[in-house]
C-alpha cells in the first residue's frame, strides 16, 4: 500500500504562527515530562493529519515515547500509528515499523486488561495493513481466552476486521468463533461473536440460532437484536427454516426490550402476510406506543402502524379501540397521528364505539386540569365531524353533543362545531328541525362573533316551519336586547346622568375648575381645556358602554357590524319564508316591522357615540339592501330567489367541490403507480419475494437509492444557469455555473487568461449579501498565457431570501504589478427553494392572522383575463392556489384567490390576489404574508420583476 492510498478522516486547524520546528519537537520528545510529551505528540498528530507527516520524528517517538507506561500517551501513540506514513516511496513497509509491531505485541500480552483491550481496538483501525498484522495473529487468538470480558469482546472484533480484509491470515475463523460462542458466557462477547458469524459465515450463524432456539426469549437484548437481523438476512433466500423463524419472532414480540419488540414486529411483517401475524405485529406496535415515553419513538412507531394499515386494509379494524388508547398521550402530534389512523380504520361496524369514545374524551377536556384541553378539544371535534359526515347513522347522536360547545371560550373549537353543524343540516334534511331547535336555544350562550355569524346563517337558511321561525325571532330579540338600540342606550345614559344631578349641582356651586397641567391642542390648532364636568361625562359614557348587555348587542356595540349585516340577512330570509307559509297578514306585518326596526337600529347606533368603531360602508350597504327588500316586498319578487335559494345552492356547490377534491385525492393515493413497463427486464427477486410484505434487503435498497436512482441533468437547463462574470475584453474572462444542491449553492467558475503573460498569485474573492455564507475560500492559482482554470466554491444558504454574490479577481501581472477585475453580481433565484404546498382554510386564516410581515404589490397589467393572471402569478412564485376551482370559475370582472407555498427551510408563504378587470387590463394588488421579512420581500420582488420584464418586452404574459 502506498501512502497516496491512505484515507484522511478529518482536518484539524493548526496555526502556522505557533507551530514549533522539528528540532523543538524532538527536544520535547527526548527531554520533556509526560505532560510535555503528550502536548508534543498531539501537535505531531495534528500536523500529520493536515499533510505534514514529519517522518524524521518517527524514531524519536519510538525511542522516547513508546517505552512510557502513561496510558494517555499509549492512547495518543495509537492515534499516531494510525495516521503516520508506514510505507516508503517504493510502497514497502518501513524498517522502523518492525519495532512498532513488537511493541504492539507486548501490549497485547500486557497484564493490564485496559491496555490489552485498547491495543485490540487499535488493530481494527489498521486492519488493511497485512504486513503489520500477520505477526500479531497468534497473540490476538490467545486474547480470546483472557479472563476479562473487555479483552475478549475486543479480540473478537479485531479478528473480524482482519478476517474481513485477509481471510488467508485466519482461515479457520468461522469455526474458531463458533467454538468461542458456544463456550462464552458474557452477553457482549456472545453478541460480537455472533455478528462475526453473521457477516462471515451465515450457515454457522443459522446453526447457532437453531442450537439455542428454545432459549432465545431469555437472551440479552443486544443478542436478540442480532438474531432478528440474521433471520431477516437469511430469509432473503428461500430458507428452509422460515416457519421456525416465524415462531421465534412471535416469541420475541413479548420481549421486555422495546427495541427488540419493534424490530421483531417489523421483521414479522416481512416474513409473512398471514392475518394473525399482521395483527400480532400491529398489537405490538400499539403496545409500544402506549408504553414508550419518548414522543419521537411514538411517532415513528405510529408511522409504521399506518403503513401496515395501508397495506392490509381491514385486517386491523378489530384493533381500533386499542389504537384509541394512544390518545392518553399528552403530546398533540402523537394524538393527531393516532386520530388520523383511527379515522382511516373506522368502518360501519365500529363507528359507534369510536364516536362514543371520542365523545367521552370530549367531556374530559372540560375538566380544569386536563392538559392542552383547547387544542385537543378542537382535534376531537374535527374528528367527530369527519366521522359523522362519512357515516350518517351516527350524525344524529353526535350533533347535539357537539352543539354544547358553541359557547366555548376557545373560538377555534366553536367554529369547528359551526362548520360541522352547517354541513350536517345540508346533507341530512331529516335532522334539520331538531338541530335548528337546539341552535335557537343555544343562542344566549354564544360569545364569539364568528360563531354568531355561522349560527345565524344556518337559522336563516334551514328554519322552515312557522312556529320555528317565530321561536327564532323571539330568541334573536333576547340576544340583541331592547330595541331601538340607540334609544335604549341613550335612556340608560340619561338615567346615569340623573343619578349624578345632585353631584353636578354641587359642582356648579363651586368656583370654576381651573384647568390643570398643560392645555390641550385640538386638530385645528386651537387650545382646549378639560374640566371636571367633561371628565365626568366621558366617565359616565364609558360606564354605560361597560354595563352588562346581551351577547349579540355587546358585539354590535363593540364594532362587529359584519355580524350585524349577517343578522340582517338572516332576518330577511326568516321573514320571506314566514311570509310564504302564513296567511296571517297581521303577524307577517308585525314580523316585518320588527325585523326592519332591528336593522335600522343597528345602522343608527353604528353612527352614534355608543359604539367603539363607526359602521363601515359595506355593512351599511348590506343592511340597507335588506331593509329595501322588506320594504319593496311585492315589487321585487326576483330578490326572494336570491335570498332563499341562491345562497343555499352556492353552499351545496361548495360541498360538492370539497367532496370531489377529497375523492380525487383518495383515488390518487390508492391508485398504484406503474413501477416497471411491459418491455422492461424482469427482476426475479420480485418473484421469489411475492409472499413478503416489503423488501428486506436493506443494503440493496440503499444501493439502488444512491446509484440507479440518480436523475440525469438536462444540458440545456444547465446552460441557462451560467452567469457571465466579466466582459470579453477584460484580461480575464470568467463565467460561473450556479448549481443548487439542497441547502448549498455550488459555483463552478471557469477563468480564461486572455493575455500573453503569466498571471501569478491569482485569487478569486467572493462576498455575499443576504443569508448566504461562504463555506471555504478558493486557493491561490497561477495561470499561463491563454490558459484555463476551473475553481469551485460552496456557499451555504440559511433562509429563503434574495441573495447576491459579488466579488473580484486579484492577480500579479508583469513586474509584480497588481491588477483587479470586478465581477458581475450573481443573483440567487429563491424559486429553487420554494415549493407549492397545501393547507385548509382554517390553517390559512390562522397563519394570515399570526404572520406579521406583509408585502403589498400593486398590479396594473394589460392582461384582460383575471384567471390567466392568477395562473401566471402561480407559475412565477411556485405557489399553489387554495381557492377551489368552482369559486374562480364563471364570468366575473373580479377575482380573489388565496395561494400558499412552503420553503425547504420550513417557512410558510401566504398570498392573496385581488384583481379587477378594467378597460386597460387587470388592476388590483397581491398581498404576501410570512413570518420572516425575507421571503415576503423576495416573493414581492419576484412578482414585480416578472411583470416588469414582460411589459418591457411588450410580450403578453403566457403560461
Amino acid at each position: 500500500m502506498s501512502s497516496s492510498d491512505s484515507s484522511c478522516y478529518t482536518v484539524v486547524f493548526e496555526s502556522s504562527a505557533e507551530y514549533p520546528s522539528a528540532a523543538e519537537l524532538r527536544t520535547g520528545l527526548e527531554k520533556g515530562s509526560d505532560e510535555v510529551k503528550i502536548d508534543t505528540l498531539r501537535k505531531i498528530i495534528v500536523s500529520t493529519i493536515n499533510g505534514n507527516p514529519q517522518p524524521t520524528l518517527m524514531m524519536p517517538i519510538i525511542q522516547f515515547v513508546m517505552p512510557s507506561r502513561n496510558k494517555q500517551l499509549k492512547k495518543l501513540l495509537h492515534f499516531y500509528w494510525e495516521v503516520c506514513p508506514k510505507y516508503d516511496e517504493n510502497g514497502k513497509l518501513k524498517q522502523e515499523m518492525i519495532l512498532v509491531v513488537n511493541a504492539i505485541r507486548n501490549d497485547l500480552q500486557h497484564p493490564n486488561e485496559y491496555i490489552r483491550g485498547a491495543s485490540l481496538r487499535f488493530l481494527q483501525k489498521i486492519a488493511k495493513d497485512a504486513e503489520l498484522l500477520e505477526p500479531l495473529i497468534p497473540t490476538c487468538r490467545s486474547c480470546l481466552e483472557h479472563r476479562h470480558s473487555y479483552v475478549r469482546k475486543n479480540a473478537v472484533f479485531a479478528l473480524y476486521s482482519i478476517y474481513r480484509e485477509f481471510e488467508n491470515l485466519i482461515p479457520d475463523a468461522p469455526e474458531l468463533m463458533y467454538t468461542f460462542l458456544i463456550a462464552e458466557s458474557d452477553s457482549a462477547c456472545k453478541r460480537n461473536a455472533f455478528v462475526f458469524l453473521a457477516h462471515c459465515s451465515m450457515p454457522k450463524a443459522v446453526e447457532y440460532i437453531l442450537s439455542i432456539y428454545d432459549s432465545i426469549g431469555s437472551l440479552d437484548e443486544s443478542l436478540q437484536m442480532s438474531i432478528v437481523e440474521i433471520i431477516r438476512l437469511d430469509c432473503k433466500s428461500d430458507s428452509a427454516h422460515r416457519s421456525r423463524y416465524i415462531r421465534c419472532i412471535f416469541e420475541l414480540l413479548n420481549a421486555p426490550s422495546h427495541a427488540v419488540k419493534y424490530e421483531a414486529a417489523t421483521t414479522l411483517t416481512t416474513l409473512t402476510q398471514n392475518p394473525e401475524a399482521v395483527k400480532a405485529a400491529a398489537s405490538c406496535f400499539i403496545t409500544l406506543v402506549i408504553k414508550e415515553s419518548d414522543n419521537n419513538v411514538k411517532l415513528i412507531v405510529l408511522d409504521r402502524l399506518d403503513t401496515l394499515r395501508a397495506k392490509h386494509g381491514h385486517v386491523l379494524d378489530g384493533l381500533i379501540m386499542d389504537v384509541l388508547l394512544v390518545l392518553s398521550s399528552a403530546d398533540m402530534e402523537v394524538r393527531r397521528k393516532a386520530i388520523g389512523i383511527v379515522l382511516s380504520m373506522t368502518s360501519s361496524r365500529n363507528v359507534e364505539d369510536v364516536v362514543l369514545f371520542l365523545k367521552k374524551q370530549l367531556q374530559k377536556t372540560q375538566e380544569a386540569d386536563f392538559e392542552k384541553a383547547p387544542e385537543y378539544r378542537q382535534l376531537l371535534i374535527q374528528s367527530i365531524h369527519v366521522t359523522a359526515v362519512k357515516f350518517s347513522e351516527v350524525a344524529a347522536s353526535v350533533v347535539h353533543a357537539l352543539m354544547e360547545f358553541l359557547g366555548d371560550s376557545n373560538n377555534p373549537s366553536a367554529l369547528d362545531v359551526v362548520a360541522f353543524v352547517r354541513e350536517i343540516v345540508e346533507k341530512f334534511p331529516h335532522l334539520r328541525a331538531t338541530i335548528c331547535e337546539k341552535l335557537i336555544s343555544t343562542l344566549p350562550e354564544i360569545k364569539s362573533g364568528k360563531v354568531f355569524r355561522g349560527v345565524l346563517w344556518i337559522l336563516g337558511e334551514y328554519v322552515e316551519s312557522v312556529s320555528d321561525i317565530q321561536s327564532a325571532m323571539r330568541e334573536i330579540r333576547k340576544v340583541i336586547g331592547e330595541i331601538p338600540i340607540l334609544a335604549s342606550e341613550q335612556r340608560l345614559l340619561d338615567d346615569v346622568n340623573g343619578e349624578g344631578d345632585e353631584e353636578e349641582e354641587k359642582e356648579k356651586e363651586k368656583p370654576k375648575a381651573e384647568s390643570g397641567g398643560r392645555p390641550k391642542v385640538l386638530a385645528d390648532g386651537t387650545y382646549a381645556t378639560e374640566t371636571a364636568y367633561t371628565s365626568t361625562s366621558v366617565a359616565r359614557l364609558e360606564a354605560v358602554k361597560a354595563a352588562a348587555k346581551p351577547p349579540l348587542r355587546t358585539l354590535i356595540l363593540g364594532g362587529d357590524f359584519f355580524t350585524g349585516a349577517v343578522l340582517a340577512a338572516a332576518l330577511t330570509k326568516l321573514f320571506l319564508r314566514f311570509d310564504e307559509k302564513t296567511k296571517d297578514r297581521v303577524s307577517s306585518n308585525t314580523m316585518r316591522a320588527e325585523a326592519m326596526l332591528i336593522m335600522t337600529s343597528i345602522i343608527r347606533v353604528g353612527q352614534s357615540k355608543f359604539v367603539t368603531v363607526q359602521i363601515d360602508e359595506d355593512s351599511n350597504e348590506r343592511i340597507m339592501n335588506c331593509i329595501q327588500t322588506l320594504s319593496e316586498l311585492e315589487s321585487q319578487p326576483a330578490v326572494h330567489e336570491v335570498f332563499l335559494e341562491d345562497t343555499k345552492k352556492a353552499y351545496s356547490k361548495m360541498l360538492g367541490a370539497q367532496e370531489k377534491r377529497a375523492a380525487d385525492k383518495k383515488e390518487a393515493e390508492t391508485t398504484k403507480t406503474v413501477a416497471i413497463q411491459v418491455d422492461d427486464l424482469l427482476s426475479f427477486r420480485q418473484f421469489s419475494k411475492k409472499t413478503a410484505d416489503e423488501a428486506i434487503d436493506y443494503d440493496e435498497d440503499v444501493g439502488r437509492a444512491t446509484g440507479s436512482g440518480e436523475v440525469q441533468e438536462d444540458f440545456m437547463s444547465n446552460l441557462s444557469r451560467i452567469s457571465q462574470l466579466t466582459g470579453f475584453s477584460d484580461p480575464i474572462y470568467a463565467e460561473a455555473f450556479v448549481k443548487m444542491h439542497g441547502f448549498d449553492i455550488q459555483l463552478d467558475v471557469l477563468l480564461v487568461n486572455q493575455t500573453h503573460s503569466t498571471l501569478q498569485n491569482l485569487c478569486l474573492d467572493f462576498a455575499t449579501l443576504g443569508d448566504l455564507k461562504i463555506v471555504e475560500r478558493p486557493a491561490v492559482y497561477t495561470i499561463g498565457p491563454h490558459g484555463f482554470q476551473s475553481i469551485k466554491a460552496t456557499i451555504k444558504v440559511s433562509s429563503t431570501e434574495t441573495g447576491v454574490i459579488f466579488g473580484s479577481i486579484l492577480w500579479e501581472g508583469p513586474n509584480m504589478s497588481e491588477a483587479c477585475v470586478i465581477l458581475n453580481d450573481i443573483h440567487i433565484d429563491i424559486m429553487d427553494y420554494i415549493k407549492p404546498a397545501y393547507c385548509n382554510e382554517a390553517q390559512f386564516r390562522s397563519m394570515w392572522t399570526e404572520f406579521e410581515w406583509e408585502n403589498r404589490v400593486n398590479v396594473n397589467n394589460s392582461i384582460s383575463d383575471p384567471r390567466e393572471y392568477l395562473k401566471h402569478v402561480m407559475k412565477a412564485t411556485n405557489m399553489s392556489c387554495l381557492t377551489p376551482e368552482g369559486a374562480t370559475s364563471g364570468e366575473c370582472d373580479f377575482l380573489s384567490a388565496n395561494m400558499y407555498a412552503r420553503s425547504l427551510f420550513g417557512e410558510d408563504a401566504l398570498a392573496n390576489l385581488s384583481v379587477e378587470r378594467t378597460e386597460t387590463g387587470v388592476t388590483g394588488h397581491v398581498r404576501i404574508r410570512s413570518k420572516t421579512q425575507g421571503i415576503a420581500l423576495s416573493l414581492g420582488d419576484r412578482i414585480t420583476m416578472v411583470i416588469f420584464s414582460a411589459q418591457k418586452d411588450n410580450k403578453p404574459l403566457t403560461v
